[in-house]
């Protein structure tokens, strides 16, 4: 008999032992899953973000148009975040996340696939350069409409390649595919987080949703490094012979390779969607139970059905939810502290949104970056110091155990902080650049009051140049001019890159003696003060991003709190759905339309009209971006002044701090917010 109960207690603890073993098994998977959507997730974004500009400039568009473009991935989250968040808790969350992934995936290669339609890229659709091999040539007149110049292309290829390109809006791919990728990535945090939170062991989803977070930082590494690798590619590659390529990485008018981007983090979201089509939604049950269940479900009578779908009841409990909704929603808006709350970290992203879009364009403008060097400095610079901040923002709050209103002055401080180090951005704007027809005059002497309508000098009065082209030569005098015909050269030697242009009149007359008044291809770099500045620009971004992620990262923990308990989920709900909507889709759109009025010479597309910018005002340009984030961010800091007034004194003398369990809960809470 003895030996009978010890060999039942062995089976059921053989049994047991086998289900904690499947469990833990089919958790395991999942969280490996998930950390590879997780950097799948922010390698997209990170990509798209890198590629805006060479997007804007392989497409011919303004920057508010190419902001658009961005804001759809927010317009597609907030497509499906309602249905998703509601629904999914209710399906298979497992196969969700992996048509989510899958999704996601598609969109990214559906935003590469107009690179393979457009055909090459013409970077100077008005004319082309087309020296012979090792050629030397010596013209009695300016090089315009010279058998070795820069030729006008003839009147039937423009009207081929007007209506080439007028039938074929292709950035509207780019769109849909960004949009595409933003309804693919909705499920994964939500879904994600809610799995964990059902079946992880008590008090372990803390350390494995910051595990995820950890891990995801690996998605912006590699985006930042494979950025900076394509955007030195040039965008043809593979289908071009690169030795006929005249212009370089630091031209304005080069366009890397962004569609490689796209591809690499679509085929790395797809394949991150596989492990989700074979794990269990329950990972406690084995696969037989699942089964049986399933069968049991099926084979219900039909007065238990009868009993599940009375309409009558279904009815009355849908009208007692949206009433029970527009009455949980009014007690939001009627909350002063979260209508500030929400108000604040509206203002705060919206400034990092529009400057984060804009940051590489204002690298390469504001200090002759490339786009390459401007996307690796920045991946060194943000990675390490975010997830820096973002750690001793959470370890100040537990080592300190500050209250709910010492966590408000102590995201008030480092916001502060990082406000001050931004108006530092200020003085270490560079001078304009000196350009012949833009802020100087043709002869290189004086200064003009306005880029419109610049006279031609006497020095290239005759040469009967086109003032709408766009072949930028630097002279040997510093000054870059917009074309070789407009600075008055007569003759040139070389071939493609290394051609340089001699006898230019209009570098003549800048006081050089004895010299040959020559220029070669390509804008004139930036002086060594502007370069100086530059690295001044890079240490202030390191101080100013750690501030940035040490506070704001933990000023979200407020919201749970300044809400009644039962309305937590809608409060953060609804803060993130103005937050995408206002903050996501809507400032990339006003930066870049600020950004376009500092334009000074916009390309021309095959059918003349307006197209992408070539050259901005570097002092303007720099006035519009850095005043909008700063405006954006003073205000914020004005309301967070007036937030925490009204909350001391709704919370006077009440005990306001949170245990260790309360804190976990909110991090798990809010953690897709602050991701």
């Amino acid at each position: 008999m003895d030996q009978h109960q010890h060999l039942n207690k062995t089976a059921e603890s053989a049994s047991s032992e086998k289900k904690k073993t499947r469990r833990c098994n089919g958790f395991k998977m999942f969280l490996a899953a998930l950390s590879f959507s997780y950097i799948a997730r922010a390698l997209g974004g990170i990509i798209m973000k890198m590629s805006i500009t060479q997007i804007e400039r392989r497409f011919d568009i303004s920057s508010s148009l190419a902001g658009l473009i961005d804001g759809s991935f927010e317009i597609g989250n907030l497509l499906v975040i309602v249905f998703v968040s509601y629904f999914g808790s209710k399906l298979h969350r497992p196969k969700l996340i992996g048509i989510g992934c899958l999704i996601m995936g598609t969109g990214s290669i559906l935003t590469a696939l107009p690179h393979f339609f457009m055909g090459y890229y013409r970077y100077s659709k008005e004319t082309h350069i087309n020296p012979s091999e090792n050629s030397t040539s010596s013209l009695s007149t300016c090089l315009i409409n010279q058998t070795l110049s820069f030729n006008r292309t003839s009147p039937e290829i423009v009207e081929k390649g007007c209506l080439k390109e007028s039938g074929s809006h292709m950035w509207m791919y780019v769109f849909m595919g960004n949009m595409l990728r933003g309804i693919g990535e909705t499920p994964i945090g939500p879904l994600g987080i809610s799995y964990i939170d059902d079946f992880a062991k008590e008090g372990h989803s803390s350390l494995y949703l910051g595990s995820l977070n950890a891990i995801g930082m690996i998605g912006p590494v590699i985006g930042f490094i494979l950025g900076s690798l394509f955007a030195k590619m040039y965008v043809d590659i593979g289908y071009v012979d690169l030795s006929t390529i005249r212009i370089t990485p630091k031209d304005s008018r080069w366009v890397g390779a962004w569609w490689l981007g796209f591809l690499v983090s679509g085929l790395f979201s797809i394949t991150s969607s596989i492990p989700f089509f074979f794990l269990p939604q329950n990972p406690n049950k084995p696969q037989k139970e699942r089964k049986v269940s399933l069968s049991l479900h099926v084979l219900k009578t039909n007065d238990e059905r009868s009993q599940t779908a009375n309409l009558t009841n279904r009815g009355k409990k849908v009208t007692k939810n949206v009433t029970g909704f527009f009455q949980s929603l009014k007690s939001l808006l009627t909350n002063p502290l979260y209508v500030m709350f929400v108000l604040l970290t509206l203002l705060q992203i919206s400034s990092f949104i529009g400057s984060f879009t804009y940051i590489f364009k204002y690298m390469e403008q504001q200090y002759g970056q490339s786009a390459s060097q401007a996307n690796f400095l920045l991946g060194v610079i943000t990675i390490p110091t975010i997830a820096t901040g973002m750690f001793l923002g959470g370890y100040i709050i537990k080592k300190f155990k500050l209250s709910l209103v010492g966590i408000a002055k102590f995201s008030l401080l480092t916001s502060i902080i990082s406000f001050l180090f931004q108006l530092i951005y200020f003085p270490l704007i560079c001078e304009s650049k000196s350009v012949a027809g833009l802020t100087l005059t043709y002869d290189g002497n004086n200064s003009v009051a306005s880029h419109i309508d610049v006279p031609l000098s006497y020095c290239n009065s005759e040469c009967n140049c086109d003032e709408s082209q766009w072949e930028p030569v630097c002279g040997n005098n510093g000054i870059t001019y917009l074309s070789p015909c407009l600075a008055g050269c007569k003759s040139l030697s070389g071939i493609k890159k290394s051609t340089v242009f001699y006898n230019c009149s209009c570098v003549e007359v800048t006081g050089l003696r004895n010299r040959n008044y020559s220029a070669h291809l390509g804008e004139c770099p930036r002086d060594d003060a502007c370069t100086r500045k530059f690295y001044i620009y890079v240490a202030i971004q390191v101080i100013n991003s750690l501030f940035s992620a040490t506070g704001g990262t933990v000023g979200i923990l407020l919201i749970v709190k300044i809400v009644q308990p039962e309305l937590k989920a809608l409060a953060m709900g609804f803060h993130s759905m103005v937050i995408r909507t206002l903050g996501g889709i809507l400032a990339p759109i006003y930066f870049g339309a600020l950004i376009d009025k500092t334009c000074m010479r916009w390309s021309t597309t095959s059918c003349g009209a307006r197209g992408a910018c070539r050259i901005y005002n570097s002092v303007f340009f720099g006035r519009v971006y850095l005043g909008l984030s700063t405006a954006l961010r003073f205000s914020a800091l004005v309301l967070y002044i007036v937030f925490i007034f009204v909350m001391k004194k709704k919370f006077q003398g009440k005990d306001t701090k949170a245990s260790d369990n309360e804190r976990k809960e909110n991090c798990e809470t809010i953690y897709y917010n602050t991701c």
